[in-house]
């Protein structure tokens, strides 16, 4: 398998009243096909930005960042968007579940834009939810699960449009130790048996641990 996320000397400066910050600088990072990559470093180390800049979120100041042959910084705003949406499977810290909706409505919002069917739809998010082991939970609220149900709702979210890459910043960081443990043996999981590519952004070495490779940023370069 060879690489599938190259990231070639890439800057990202922030302007911020007149004044240049520099966040991440000239760095270069390759991961291979089916990686799980933890991304270490104290808070302001540039972790999130190059989480955010692989996935398409952000564009960077310099540089290239070259997904499965795709270098993604010369795309259209409409073009990443949609790349976004067909590559990338998010997962954040605070679960970001919108609590009028069910499990199941939560998960099946990312196909909601897909040409599929809705019995088509369906028959992904029930699987994906069965997955994550929440097929009795699909139609309860997220004010009627626990912190690390909800979390795996929504890596249940991330997975339904069968992602080319998962990207997870801090995972576990608002759940206690029992469901920190559940989310990282399901992105385990995910990885082994699935073969999905995983970056986590985590300041948990214990997290990090859970990862084939892990790479630490202090202040915008990796050492």
């Amino acid at each position: 398998m060879g690489s599938i996320i190259r990231v070639n000397n890439v800057a990202k400066v922030y302007r911020k009243d007149n004044f240049d910050i520099p966040v991440l600088h000239n760095l270069s990072l390759e991961v291979e096909e089916g990686e799980f990559m933890a991304l270490m470093g104290p808070s302001g180390s540039g972790k999130t930005t190059l989480l955010n800049l692989i996935a398409g979120i952000d564009r960077p100041t310099t540089g290239e960042i070259i997904i499965a042959g795709i270098d993604i910084a010369t795309l259209s705003e409409s073009a990443l968007a949609k790349w976004r949406a067909d590559n990338i499977g998010f997962v954040f810290q605070f679960y970001n579940l919108i609590p009028v909706l069910t499990a199941f409505e939560n998960v099946e919002l990312p196909l909601l834009l897909s040409p599929l069917s809705k019995g088509e739809r369906k028959i992904h998010v029930e699987t994906a939810l069965k997955l994550v082991g929440l097929e009795d939970r699909m139609y309860h609220y997220p004010k009627q699960l626990s912190g690390g149900q909800e979390q795996r709702v929504a890596i249940a979210r991330a997975i339904v449009t069968d992602p080319l890459i998962i990207v997870a910043d801090e995972p576990t960081g608002d759940l206690d130790r029992n469901s920190a443990e559940e989310v990282l043996l399901l992105l385990d999981r995910l990885n082994r048996e699935f073969n999905k590519t995983i970056l986590m952004v985590t300041h948990d070495p214990y997290a990090a641990g859970k990862a084939k490779i892990s790479r630490h940023l202090e202040k915008g370069d990796l050492v």
